[in-house]
Order: C-alpha cells, then structure tokens, then sequence
C-alpha cells in the first residue's frame, strides 16, 4: 500500500500554467467598446455644465470667456461677474485727493463713523495750529512788537529779545506766560470755537462770527482742500523746523544767525 502512492500522484490531473489564466477585463477600462470611449464620455459633462452656467441654473457654473485671455465670470448667483482692481483711488470727500486718493493704513474708518470723524476733526485742528507756527516762524524772523512780553522775569524780557525760532522761543519764554497761552487756547477751544456734532468737521464758529461762507459747491470744495493741503504741508514744515532747529540751531537755511 505504501508503494502504491507514488505511482497514484503520479497520475493526478495536470494543472495549466498561471500564464495561461485571463479574466476579462473590467468595465471601468477601455475595452474598445463604442459606450467606453473616453472623448465622448468627457464631451457630455461639459456641455451640461456650460449649458447650465448660461442660464444661471445647476450647481457647476463655469467659465465663460469671449477671450483666451478675458476675466469675465459667472458667480454663484449665475449673475456675469467682472473682475476690477481693489486700489481704485477715490475722491469723494474733503482731504482725499490725487495722486494717493484714499490712504488710511491704519484702517481708521472701518472702526466707525464716530472714530473717523474724531480723526478729521483733529487733522483740521493740528493742521490749522501748524500753520500759525509755521506764520510765527516767518514773520517774527522779520518783524517784532515794540515793548516788553513778561515784567515777571529779571531783567523784564523785551519781544525783541524772543527768537524767532520755536525751540529758541519756546526757552526764552517764561514758564508763566506758556501757562496763559495753553490757558486761552483751551478755553477758546472748549467754549467760542468748540466744534458742533451738527456741523461739517471744522466749522467752529457756526452763525456766532460772521465767517466767510461760500455758496457755490465747487468753490467751497477747493478751498477745503486747499485749507486741508496747506495744514499737512504746515504740520510737515513745522516738524522740519523743529529738526532742523534742534541740529543746527536755526529754523530756517539759511537766514543766519539773526533768529
């Protein structure tokens, strides 16, 4: 019995070669089959969503363009939608002018109209400050009052002994005098010239001083603007002579040594 198993799975069926063994191929590949083919099967989803961007229905909306390089689009609401440059300089109020138009880095307007107004209000002002600083420089460099400032310093100190400059002044100047001049500033600005909520940022005297008043718009939107430059380009100079004052002991180049 023992010999015969050899012989017995010598006999056993043949089994064919891997090689040999196919399984037909899935459906999902291309098969040659007409219902496969791959150009058709991509020509129709397209056409669909084309089709359903077009007249604004469907969820796909696709690109439409009359150009290769056009920038016009459908959105979300199927409505053309045109692409336009963020930065477009706008000039629609007092102090927004060419060449920058709309500069704000700090975003103050997007913190609110209140907030905003607050800072125009005070641009006005300091503006307004900078250029009687910047007067006083040019003409006290010229021409000086006859008589005495201040009897309380020793010996009594004479306009003409003031400099014209505003550190130079400011030293020569007796602590008690600076104390009444901030004095009538602040009561000035916080009664006679306190600024109205109901009125435009700047006007401060309303219909109380009979102030120049312009009927034209035109007119009146220049000469803000030209109030709002001048107090910029005076809030500039004035720095520039603090600067320069502190560095080289004048105000001015090159007036001298007379100030």
């Amino acid at each position: 019995m023992l010999s015969l198993a050899p012989v017995a799975l010598s006999f056993t069926a043949p089994v064919a070669p891997l090689a040999a063994v196919r399984t037909p191929a899935p459906e999902m590949f291309f098969s040659g089959s007409k219902a496969a083919a791959p150009k058709k099967a991509a020509k129709k989803p397209v056409k669909k969503a084309a089709k359903a961007a077009k007249r604004g229905g469907g969820k796909d909306y696709a690109k439409i363009s009359t150009r290769r390089t056009a920038g016009s689009f459908v959105d979300v609401t199927g409505k053309p939608y045109v692409e336009i440059d963020t930065f477009v300089p706008q000039f629609d109020e007092i102090g927004v002018l060419p060449p920058i138009g709309r500069w704000d880095p700090l975003q103050i307007r997007e913190q609110g109209p209140e907030r905003y107004r607050r800072f125009v209000e005070m641009e006005i002002k300091h503006g307004r400050i900078a250029m009687a600083a910047v007067t006083h420089v040019l003409v006290t460099a010229n021409f000086k009052w006859d008589g005495y400032c201040s009897y309380l310093s020793f010996p009594p100190l004479k306009f003409e002994d003031i400099p014209a400059g505003t550190l130079g002044s400011w030293a020569a100047l007796p602590q008690a005098g600076w104390a009444q001049i901030v004095a009538i500033v602040a009561i000035l600005d916080n009664s006679l010239f306190a600024q109205d909520p109901n009125l435009e940022p700047g006007d401060v005297v309303g219909d109380r001083i009979p102030w120049v008043r312009y009927d034209d718009p035109e007119v009146k939107f220049f000469k803000l603007n030209a109030e709002r430059n001048n107090g910029r380009a005076a809030m500039m100079g004035i720095t520039g002579m603090l600067i320069h004052e502190g560095l080289t002991g004048n105000p001015i180049f090159p007036i001298g040594e007379t100030l």
